[in-house]
């Protein structure tokens, strides 16, 4: 009999996964690729800060930043270890495939260089989850720690459940066997973002971590109530809203106070395009009407932009959709 993690596909599940589903749509246009580096950039940092800082590491995000660019800080010299390997992890998304154990091995010898002895191996003894001075979890014994990895890799190469669902399931099957001495939590998270960038790739830099860990008696709680009802589904419920909020704050935020008239002129824009042909697209004849109501606002909100602003009435003067009008209408459509 091939194992099975117990879990229960709630309709909250189901509507958070197409949720999710939609937000992802969205952001996948929303950026063009010089942006979509910043974003990157800014993202991955704000996930190592979570998932660091979940684990009682104090650096702040400038901080990680200045370690990114190469630049020397003052800090306890183990906390700028744990960035560094944290960095060199993320750095291995693209190779890493999920349901390879041998490379979740891999990663946890990254991940823990320097840290702990007991580096890419299972552990040898055992281990608990505290809470102050409170065990809140035993891990199962350390002579079935192999086993059941083994199975849970198993079942993650054939399940046929969505990603978003598989993700959470493993993490949390991977939190309560805690099969490593140490480095549980970062690894778990590492692992379900590993296995939805396979999805899609904007969830290798989409910060769920900095949330957890904003919400971090929320993350403790999920796991506790899961395995007190044998059922990943709070676990699961928990970490797809937390997905859900890192979406909508990685988007750009859109000013919505867009008229329609201006709305109407951001689905007519196709490349560059000067006046006389936008009003033609659009079957308008005032040209007074057309500069005040539709170019004058999309103008200034920097929704739309001049291809010669150094000479707004030249006659060669054209206009194209910036990324934030660009944004505008992927979020909003045509109209």
């Amino acid at each position: 009999m091939k194992y099975q993690p117990p879990y229960t596909i709630t309709q909250e599940i189901l509507n958070r996964v197409a949720a999710i589903s939609e937000a992802v749509g969205r952001l996948s246009v929303l950026t063009d690729q010089a942006r979509a580096l910043r974003l990157r950039r800014i993202n991955r940092i704000r996930t190592i800060h979570g998932s660091l800082a979940i684990e009682g590491n104090t650096l702040s995000e400038a901080q990680i930043t200045a370690i990114v660019e190469d630049k020397r800080i003052i800090a306890p010299p183990r906390e700028v270890q744990e960035v560094k390997n944290a960095l060199a992890a993320y750095d291995r998304f693209d190779i890493w495939r999920p349901e390879e154990e041998k490379e979740l091995l891999e990663a946890h010898q990254i991940l823990m260089s320097g840290l702990i002895d007991e580096v890419g191996i299972y552990r040898r003894g055992g281990v608990g989850v505290m809470a102050g001075q409170k065990v809140i979890h035993m891990g199962p014994p350390a002579d079935r720690v192999p086993q059941l990895m083994a199975d849970l890799f198993g079942w993650l190469a054939a399940t046929e459940v969505h990603p978003l669902v598989s993700s959470s399931i493993f993490h949390y099957e991977f939190e309560f066997i805690h099969p490593f001495a140490d480095g549980n939590g970062r690894m778990g998270r590492l692992w379900q973002s590993l296995i939805l960038a396979r999805w899609n790739p904007l969830f290798a830099d989409v910060p769920v971590e900095s949330l957890i860990f904003k919400h971090q008696a929320e993350y403790y709680q999920a796991l506790q109530e899961s395995t007190l009802q044998t059922d990943s589904a709070p676990f699961i419920t928990f970490v797809l809203r937390m997905i859900l909020d890192a979406m909508t704050s990685s988007a750009p935020q859109v000013t919505p106070q867009v008229t329609p008239q201006v709305g109407d002129l951001l689905a007519a824009i196709q490349g560059e395009m000067n006046r006389e042909a936008l009003q033609s697209a659009m079957g308008l004849s005032d040209r007074k009407s057309f500069h005040e109501r539709y170019l004058k606002p999309a103008l200034s909100d920097g929704l739309i932009e001049m291809t010669i602003p150094t000479k707004p009435n030249s006659r060669l003067q054209k206009y194209r959709l910036t990324d934030k009008g660009r944004q505008w209408l992927a979020q909003h459509g045509n109209g």
